[in-house]
């Protein structure tokens, strides 16, 4: 996946201008991928890396890149990337009994008739804590039975006739409030043009074919489109990924700019699109 395009001319400079040469600070951070796209069933969330303290040692004075993940449609979602914390794409569900794709949380299963579609497994990275949860799986039955695709916080709901909801996305305080991201997409009903609601945070809910994107920068996976023959059951895209990193205020001379904030004694880097961190 490509990652998504630049902050246009806030892009050229750097979030940061701390000389070189000074000692390094610990900051927190959440590194959120981008979201799978959905098909019958919905897409699964974005892998979702954080801490929850100023733990992790930057380099005064180096510039950090920061890679932000794209959603798409029919794909799974573009990796996350700061410094040396990845964190991986959301998985596509896939077409009827083919089985939905790995990623940071998993894509949705799709199953047709006689035909089982399982759910695509989470934590493709192999982290400690896991960054995301599997997809729902889908039976093998007289009809296409959708799936939800994976959360950040919960696994995909299992599939029937009647379709399933996304994983639950998880809830930080990084940004100075509780907000929730990862949610994974909500899959369509077979023979219908409704649809299942997708996971909290981002997830998009299931519906008519295309289904519902997810918002960006949220990380969710995109909803499943309703199936009533073949060729249909085309999802939404999955949203893009975002990157927070939290540090000290006075722990260096960083200077405000764009997606710039502070809470009580903390500055707040808010990455909605790719850039540079310099410590």
């Amino acid at each position: 996946m490509p990652i998504i395009g630049s902050f246009g001319a806030a892009s050229s400079r750097a979030f940061g201008q701390r000389a070189a040469g000074q000692a390094p600070y610990n900051v927190r951070y959440l590194v959120l991928a981008a979201g799978g796209s959905g098909s019958g069933g919905g897409g699964g969330a974005g892998g979702y890396r954080t801490i929850s303290c100023k733990s992790f040692e930057v380099d005064g004075g180096t510039p950090i890149t920061v890679t932000i993940g794209a959603g798409g449609p029919g794909s799974n979602g573009g990796d996350s990337s700061f410094s040396t914390i990845s964190s991986t794409g959301g998985g596509r569900s896939a077409g009827p009994g083919g089985g939905a794709i790995p990623g940071g949380s998993g894509g949705g299963g799709q199953g047709g008739s006689n035909q089982p579609g399982p759910g695509g497994s989470g934590n493709a990275g192999g982290y400690s804590p896991p960054e995301g949860n599997p997809g729902g799986n889908s039976p093998g039955v007289n009809g296409f039975t959708l799936s939800g695709g994976g959360g950040a916080g919960g696994s995909g709901g299992g599939g029937g006739l009647g379709g399933a909801s996304g994983g639950s996305g998880s809830t930080s305080n990084i940004s100075g409030s509780c907000v929730t991201r990862g949610g994974g997409g909500g899959s369509g009903i077979n023979y219908s043009t409704g649809g299942q609601p997708g996971g909290s945070g981002g997830g998009a809910p299931g519906g008519t074919t295309p289904a519902t994107n997810a918002a960006a920068n949220t990380g969710g996976g995109g909803g499943g489109g309703y199936r009533n023959g073949p060729g249909n059951g085309i999802g939404g895209s999955g949203g893009s990924g975002v990157i927070i990193i939290r540090r000290s205020t006075d722990a260096s001379n960083t200077t405000s700019g764009d997606c710039v904030s502070t809470s009580g004694c903390d500055t707040i880097h808010i990455f909605n699109q790719p850039g540079t961190y310099v410590p």
